[in-house]
């Protein structure tokens, strides 16, 4: 099936699904007819290597390079947006942005407040610490009496606060790293594949380690809230797959183990 084709009848369960639900204020049009009304695809991003950073003064990573790709399927221009991580859904409800493409953990909070894609990746949320005292925590109990920087409105966040655990909440997982180094908080509360980029021997932040892991997450794409974008991105991602190049990029990356398609 090509491409117009798949698009075609994908917008047309859309209109067919408004004409069912009638005429009242909640019909819910067509997110995908919307974005290629405007010409533009908003990507909703943060500081986040290696799934979405700048670099030569435009956005890459994993995430940005897919959603490069489905901006052109689409004919539109894919831009992206740095936002406030804590502020996302409201972003995507008043149209500031059209996805949160970045690495999103799926939690009841995200799957109450957007539609999302199915799971394309696993990750966790790991403890990070400076790399001469990695040998002094090696459980959760080890770790539970530090002080954490965390990403406000993260994944790290949330556990956290389930868990009880002293922290600091910062503007980006990035900023959460440098209070690590610079010994303003003891630990820090990152996502692995972040962890696998950013922290270790051959990174940005060799003076820090990884010592445990406190969850087992899948990250998605979120979507406004009723979108039809989220099945269509199942179709391109499910593509993009088995054209071999998710896996392509992934590895570009670094992040092929943690694929899911």
């Amino acid at each position: 099936m090509n491409k117009k084709k798949k698009l075609s009848i994908v917008l047309a369960l859309g209109l067919a699904l408004c004409l069912f639900a009638g005429c009242g204020q909640n019909v819910t049009k067509s997110d995908i007819a919307y974005i290629q009304g405007k010409g533009t695809l908003l990507v909703g991003v943060t500081n986040f290597a290696p799934m979405d950073y700048p670099k030569n003064g435009e956005w890459v990573g994993f995430d940005a390079d897919l959603a490069k790709l489905v901006g052109e399927e689409l004919g539109v221009t894919t831009e992206f947006v740095e936002i406030n991580w804590d502020q996302k859904e409201e972003l995507l409800k008043n149209k500031d942005i059209d996805v949160v493409w970045n690495g999103l953990t799926l939690t009841e909070e995200v799957a109450e407040n957007m539609t999302c894609s199915l799971a394309y990746c696993n990750n966790a949320q790991v403890v990070v610490v400076p790399k001469e005292k990695a040998e002094e925590y090696r459980t959760e109990e080890d770790v539970a009496s530090l002080l954490f920087a965390v990403e406000a409105g993260s994944a790290g966040e949330k556990i956290a606060i389930e868990k009880g655990f002293s922290m600091t909440p910062e503007s980006t997982q990035s900023e959460a790293l440098k209070k690590v180094v610079d010994g303003s908080c003891d630990a820090g509360i990152i996502d692995l594949l972040m962890a696998g980029a950013m922290v270790g021997e051959g990174t940005k932040h060799k003076s820090l380690a990884v010592v445990v892991q406190l969850t087992a997450e899948e990250y998605v794409v979120g979507c406004r809230k009723g979108s039809d974008l989220a099945a269509y991105l199942d179709e391109e991602l499910t593509r993009l797959s088995e054209e071999g190049k998710m896996r392509e990029i992934a590895t570009l990356y670094g992040v092929q183990d943690a694929l899911r398609y």
